[in-house]
Parts: C-alpha cells; structure tokens; sequence
C-alpha cells in the first residue's frame, strides 16, 4: 500500500501565521467579536419574539379595545356581539403618583382577557395591594414592599407583573414613543378599584373575535366593520365613543413585536456589510501575497501544481480564521452577549419571561453565510489571479490589462510630490477599499455622536415654541377665574393612508388675537405645524385631507401658512372658521395657560398637555438607546482602526522592494516616510472629510425612513462639535497606526532591493 504524501505546501502555514500573526489575532478578534455580538442579538430577539408571538395565545390578549362616554347598555353589547365576538369590560382608572412624578393606570386583577404575568412577588389579594409594571418599577427605583400613594388612597406593592396589552407603555396610541418613566400601570382586586374616586375613570371594553383575523388586512376590514356598528349603536343607545384602537394599530401590543423584528433586519444587514468588508481586505492582503510570491506559484505551477491546490491552500487560512471565529462567536453569542441583549430589550419593554430556544435562524446568518461571503469573495478574486499562466507568474506579469506606458506627469511638479502621485496611483484599489471602510465606520461613529445632541435638539425645540405651559382638554365648557387662561376648540382628526400611515392629528379652532397662538389667523387661512409640513413634505398652497378618527366623513384643507410647532402634527384655525367646519358634538373645549388651571373640575378634565407629556419621546430613547449610542462609538472606532492598520500595512508589503531601493539610494527613512505614509495620511485625511459629508446625507434619509412609522415627527439634527469629535477620532486613530507603519518602514532591510530583480 502507497503512503500518500503530504502536500509541502501545508507546512507554509504555520510560518505564515507567524509571520502575520498581528494581522490574522486583529481580524480573529474583529470577526469574533462581531458575530458574538450579533449572534447574542438574534439568540436573545429569536427567543424574546417566539415568547411575544406565544403571548398572544397565552394570554388571550384583546382583539382591540374601545371607549365610551358612560358605561355600555345591554342593548350596546348585544349589537357587538351578535357575530359571535365577545366583549370583556376592562375599566380603569388613571391617578397621579405621590411617591414619583408620574401617571398610573389602574386595572382589576384581569381573569377571562389581557392576562398579566408575574415577574417578581405575588398577585393582589388584598384590597391595599398593588401589582405595578415591573419596567416603570426598575425606572423609578419602586420595589416590591414599597408603599404607593394614590390621590388619597395608599397601597402596599405586592409584586411587578407585565400586562400582556402593555408590551411597551404607550398611554396613547398616537403618542409618537412610549414612556416608562412617568407612565405606568398596575392591577389591583376589585375592592382595591373601589377604593379609588371615580374622577377618572375610563368606560373602556376590550373584544376577542370569534377568530383571530388570518393577517392585518382581514384584521382591518374586521376592525371596519365592528367600528361601524359600534357608531351607529352608540348614537343610538346615546353613548358616544371616546376611543376606538384594533389591536393590530394598538402601538402598546405591537411596537415591540414590530421593533424587534426590525432590529433582527437590521442586525443581520450590518454583519454582512462587516463580513464582505472584512472578506474584501482579505482579498487584498492575499492578493498583496500572490504578488510577492509570484516567482514561487510560477515554479510550482510549471512543476504540476493545479490551479485548485494553490486556491485552496491560499483560502486556507482566511476561511479558517472566519471559521473559528463565527465558532467562539457564536459560543459567546449564546453565553455572554445574549444575556446583554436581553437585558437591553427588558430595559426599553414590558417583556414577560423567556425561554433561550436553539435559533437556527441566527446559525445560518452568523456562521453559514459569513463563510460563504467569505469564501466567494475570495474564491473569486483567486480564481481571476492563477488563471494566469506559469510564464506570466514567472515574469511577475499579472497585471489583466495590457501594459502601458506611465503616464507622464509634468516636470514642473517637484519629484517628491510625483513620486507621492505614482504610489497613489498604483495602490487604487487598496485606497477604494478603505473610503468604503471609512465611509462605514463613520456611519457607525456618527450615529453614536449624534443620538444625544439630537435628543436635546429636539426636547430645546419643544420646550422653545410650547403653545402654552398647560393645555386642558374639557368634556364639556366651563368657566375658571384665572385670568391667564385663553379658551380654545379642538378635535381630533387623522390622516389619509398612503406614503405614511395614518396619524391622529390635532385641530385647533384659535382666538382672534391669541395671547398663545403667535399668529393672526384670517377666517379662511389654515396654518400647519412645521411638523406636519416637515414629516409629509407639505408647502404652502397645498391641499391636505384628513378625516373623522371614527367616522367616515373628511375634511379638505388649503395650506396658507405654517407654523412653529414641532411638538406634534397639528392644523391651526380662526375660532369662527373652525366652529362653522365641524359640529358642535365633534369638538371639545380647552384653555390655553402658563398657569396650573386648580379651580376646574377634575373629572370634567379629558386630557392635559405639558412639558413634561411632548418630552416623553426624547426621555424615553435615551433611556433605551443610551448604551447603544456608546456601543456605536466604540465599534466605529475599532473598524476605522482596524481597516486603516490592514491597508496601509498592504500598501507598504507592496511597496518594500522600492523602499528599500530608495534607503540603497541615500534617502533617510523620514523622507520616505514622507512618501509612503504622507500619501496614505492624505488619502485618509480625504477620506474621512468627504465621507463625513456622505454620512451627514446618508443619516439624514435613513432618520426619515425610520422615523416615518412613528407618530409625531423628530427631526435630523446633527451638532457641528460631534463633527469634529469624528474628525479628530479619525485624526488620533491614524497617528497611533502611522506610529506602527513608520517602525515598518525603519525595518525593511536594504537586502529586499536585491530579491526578485527582473
């Protein structure tokens, strides 16, 4: 029996991997790092969605819900059940906090629809016991034990639930961001309920079809359907509808469904965009090493080595690397990093507990595709360099173009600056590779600076152009003796479904000569928030169309002017104009006041807007999103470094053979330093100034896009000081890199200039 022999060139790689060991720890780590974060991403949002979809069984959570004026007939309920559709009263009641500055809804203990599930202690008993939401808990440092005041009434919290309806604290469904910090909710027995005065209470009904819509259309025509015989009925049992959410536009149920499903996306398109950078810098560095060991592949092909072998023993080692590295990631991703996911996503949601479930999802995008770009990239680039011939690897001719003379650049240009301009030309492709890198990195970097000073752009805005300090919605007129106070109509219509979804939008009717309202309005002017105009592209002379929230019935108006209010979507008319346009029934009355209204009657209040409700967004994204931010920076800074260290290494590899001619040839090394290092800095330096133009204009879309499906508008700004913090990231990142690259080039022996001499 014949001993197959061992292929020599096996024994090449263990001299190579110590010889680039820098380059192959830096993209090990790189990769692995990678894919252990993405990976624990996908494990703990594959888990945390099945547990969500799950819930919806589990739980029995509603159909939708409505809200009327006074507590349902009998002739009511049988109307809306006569198809078989159940309906579950689910009142609740809504009283400021003592112990914390904030809103509480209050449940009874639900038993038939919208079950809660227990996070920490135990369910109320007693009529002094309170469960709370346990996300509005961890904001506001509540423990279970604690004592909560309630108007006028006390309670001892019993334990932290999560309420199955309230995912994500949404007090209102066109609230553009939910709020888990001065918004909660809890359960209470029925003795408990009680005990609370009725000043606020809220006639609210939740409905379970007789089965569950197939998908969001039949949901929808579904929804239409109960609505119309809920508005008709209604009016006839005279009780008029004060709220009316399906649960597939309830942004309390399905924005956490919604977003952890779009981070998944998003997750994923960021590690393959990492992944085909990172394959493409290896292509570079292998192909920087074919061009070195020309001669060597030359001999070995003439000597009978296939073109196959030599691919497959310089892939080797790049798909080894990825390969181990999408292993340990993965283990980290399944240990580590999933537990810092998870815990990211009970930061921001009303989560119930989860499982860890085997994700085979996340495998095939973590391991199997990260090797498969890794392999065609480089497969492919190899393929196109061995089909050369033998003679051609001999010459070092591997060049796909016909050779062509240098251009000639103009004596007139001193030779240090042409010299410069030919290791410019010659290293394009490397240069390409790293604007893209960069282009990258600083999209990444950017994002991170900017979150914050967006944020406090936006709150400065808001709190800038208020209308008034306090806003008061009524149920029905009545007087107050503060002088300060102006009287105001408004009703609540919503836009037409097309390039955006629909959103509730608030219409005011004005005084004439509002002491609030920084406008004179003319009977047949309609001024628009520049929120509105700026969300949906909206110029004065325009049309816009909105209709009922629960009717049918719509509403054209032409745009005359817009006005400064970026807090929410809003439509702006003379009282009288207003008062002619919509019915009395439709509209309620309101003050405007830089004064707390005291003397009103408290259960006569249907909603109040203050400072504090129009910051709820920026609060809460920066208590979701705040770590996330600083994870964004780092992982810029760690790419711009990582591709600039590996380019500019292939870039001085290449060029050994010349630099070491040049010190034969009297140069010192800081001259060709400045040849060699001054061109990557220049390369760099442009790179990282024009790609922070493209980054300003890439963000700015990608903000419009997102923040379409939001309620409300939240507009890109972009503080000019993070601009420099990126430059100078940038800046500080190179001279630590460069510092390395110029002991490269003190290293390179004078003996290189010999070696593969034509």
């Amino acid at each position: 029996m014949v001993k197959k022999k061992t292929n020599p060139l096996n024994k090449r790689f263990l001299r190579e991997l110590k010889s680039e060991a820098g380059k192959y720890i830096v993209l090990f780590v790189f990769i692995a790092g990678v894919i252990a974060l993405v990976s624990g991403f996908l494990v703990a949002s594959g888990s945390m969605s099945q547990a969500y979809d799950e819930s919806f069984e589990k739980y029995n959570i509603e159909d939708g819900n409505f809200e009327v004026k006074r507590e349902a007939s009998s002739g009511l309920l049988d109307a809306l059940q006569k198809d078989g559709t159940k309906i579950y009263p689910n009142f609740y009641k809504e009283e400021q906090t003592k112990n914390v500055e904030s809103t509480l809804r209050i449940f009874k203990k639900r038993t038939e629809i919208d079950l809660e599930c227990l996070m920490e202690g135990s369910f109320p008993e007693d009529e002094n016991e309170i469960a709370i939401d346990r996300m509005y808990a961890v904001n506001n440092k509540i423990s279970v034990g604690d004592v909560m005041e309630l108007g006028d009434v006390s309670y001892t919290i019993c334990g932290l639930v999560a309420l199955s309806d309230y995912s994500a604290l949404f007090s209102s469904t066109s609230d553009m961001m939910f709020d888990a910090v001065r918004f909660g909710v809890a359960i209470v027995t029925e003795d408990g309920f009680n005990k609370i005065n009725d000043d606020h209470l809220h006639y609210n009904y939740s409905w379970r079809y007789s089965e569950r819509p197939a998908d969001e259309k039949e949901a929808k025509t579904l929804s239409e359907s109960f609505l119309k015989t809920l508005y008709v009925n209604a009016l006839l049992n005279l009780n008029g509808v004060e709220g009316f959410i399906p649960e597939y536009v309830n942004q309390a149920i399905i924005f956490t469904g919604d977003d952890i499903k779009g981070d998944n996306a998003m997750f994923t398109v960021f590690l393959y965009i990492v992944i085909a950078i990172i394959a493409f810098v290896f292509a570079v560095t292998t192909s920087n090493t074919i061009n070195k060991e020309s001669a060597v592949i030359g001999t070995l092909r003439a000597s009978g080595y296939s073109k196959g072998e030599l691919i497959r023993h310089y892939m080797a080692m790049p798909m080894l690397i990825v390969l181990i590295a999408a292993v340990i990631g993965n283990i980290l991703g399944y240990t580590v990093f999933k537990g810092y996911m998870a815990a990211l996503y009970y930061a921001s949601y009303s989560l119930p507990t989860y499982v860890t479930i085997w994700n085979a999802d996340a495998f095939v995008k973590t391991t199997v595709i990260p090797v498969l770009l890794m392999f065609a990239i480089n497969f492919i680039m190899l393929a196109e360099k061995m089909s050369l011939s033998p003679l051609r690897f001999l010459r070092r001719d591997l060049s796909r173009r016909q050779k062509k003379k240098a251009f000639r650049l103009k004596t007139t240009i001193p030779i240090m600056k042409r010299f410069r301009m030919r290791i410019l030309f010659q290293n394009i492709p490397n240069y390409v590779i790293l604007f893209i890198g960069i282009l990258f990195a600083n999209l990444i970097l950017l994002f991170g600076f900017m979150f914050g000073p967006l944020l406090d752009h936006f709150e400065q805005e808001i709190t800038t152009h208020l209308l008034a300090e306090h806003q008061y919605v009524l149920v029905s007129e009545e007087k107050t003796e503060n002088k300060e106070a102006e009287s105001y109509d408004v009703t609540v219509l919503k836009t037409q479904e097309g390039r955006y979804k629909s959103e509730e939008v608030m219409v005011y009717g004005v005084q004439e000569n509002s002491a609030y309202i920084k406008s004179s309005i003319a009977d047949d002017e309609v001024l628009i928030s520049n929120a509105y105009a700026n969300k949906q592209h909206i110029k004065k002379g325009d049309t816009i169309t909105l209709q009922e929230e629960y009717g049918e019935k719509t509403y054209s108006f032409t745009v005359t002017g817009i006005y400064t209010y970026p807090a929410a979507l809003s439509v702006f008319m003379n009282c009288d104009a207003f008062e002619k346009t919509f019915e009395k029934e439709s509209y309620y009355p309101g003050y405007f006041s830089n004064e707390e209204l005291t003397d009103l009657t408290q259960k006569n209040i249907a909603m109040t807007i203050s400072k504090e409700d129009l910051t709820k967004t920026s609060r809460q994204l920066r208590l979701s999103m705040g770590g996330m931010a600083v994870l964004f920076q780092g992982f810029g800074v760690i790419m711009f470094a990582l591709l600039l260290y590996l380019l500019s290494k292939v870039v001085i590899e290449k060029n050994a053979q010349s630099i070491s001619m040049a010190k034969i040839l009297g140069y010192s090394d800081k001259e060709i330093n400045r040849l060699y290092i001054r061109t990557t800095t220049i390369v760099s330096v442009v790179s990282l100034v024009v790609t922070i133009g493209l980054c300003i204009v890439l963000l700015k879309v990608i903000c419009e896009v997102a923040f379409a499906e939001y309620s409300g508008y939240l507009e890109f700004y972009m503080e000019p000081l993070d601009l420099l913090k990126v430059l100078a990231a940038g800046l500080i990142t190179y001279a630590v890199i460069s510092f390395f690259q110029i002991k490269k080039i003190k290293a390179i022996p004078m003996t290189d200039a010999l070696k593969n001499v034509e």
